[in-house]
């Protein structure tokens, strides 16, 4: 039985977009409180009834989020550009060698708008 799973975690960040036209509202400096939604899919364990511990995959992300939580996004490596669709790549990337089974990253920056990376 495969099974996809996932776990909503979130942060406070502020960033502006670089290469937005000028006058552009998000050139300027502003925050999110940002949503991500990792997602992992595989099978079922016969004997555990899951395709992963929650408690392994909030470890796992800990120190990615920690590395996000009330930072300035242009600051960070590979986020000078931090738009949500960089910013779904640069977590896939990060997660990826270490989460096997994830399917998708999803960024929400507001409560109506957000994107989905699935590698």
């Amino acid at each position: 039985m495969t099974t996809t799973l996932f776990k909503d975690f979130m942060f406070e960040a502020a960033h502006h977009l670089p290469h937005v036209p000028e006058g552009h509202k998000c050139g300027r400096l502003h925050g999110h409180s940002f949503a991500v939604r990792l997602e992992i899919t595989g099978d079922v364990d016969p004997h555990t009834g899951w395709v992963m511990d929650f408690a392994e995959l909030k470890a796992a992300f800990a120190p990615t989020l920690d590395s996000l939580d009330h930072y300035y996004l242009n600051d960070i490596p590979g986020l000078e550009n931090p738009t949500s669709e960089v910013l779904a790549k640069w977590i896939w990337d990060k997660m990826k060698p270490q989460l096997p089974l994830l399917s998708a990253v999803r960024i929400k920056e507001t409560c109506t708008a957000g994107c989905v990376y699935r590698g």
